[in-house]
């Protein structure tokens, strides 16, 4: 869970913030407009739940774990690098992601599958 206005003060803050949290894409919507703060505060949320599904292991790169949406808003996870390493340690191989934004808190409720 995230607290969608203290994550905007933290992003106003320090603008270079959301690019070391989040890639292009995910900062931007699929037809090219920025992405609103409740939207990248759910997305943070699910990186959270990722590293938390993982162990918290050290050395895992934000950049690493990218949100995702389909043409119907429907959110994935790609992770590549230091989450594609910690996920393959753990025999993760796949995952299940859900976001949410209301009444100023952002939510997001990760699931790591393995074999």
């Amino acid at each position: 869970m995230v607290a969608v206005e203290r994550f905007e003060r933290v992003l106003e803050r320090t603008p270079t913030v959301a690019e070391k949290l989040f890639t292009e894409a995910e900062r931007s919507t699929p037809d090219g407009r920025r992405r609103r703060t409740e939207s990248l505060a759910a997305r943070f949320a699910a990186k959270e739940a990722v590293a938390k599904a993982l162990g918290a292991p050290g050395g895992m790169h934000w950049a690493d774990c990218e949100i995702l949406s389909a043409a119907d808003g429907r959110p994935s996870l790609a992770i590549s690098g230091s989450v594609a390493e910690a996920a393959a340690r753990r025999g993760v191989s796949r995952w299940h992601v859900s976001l949410s934004h209301d009444g100023g808190i952002a939510t997001a409720v990760v699931i790591a599958e393995s074999e």
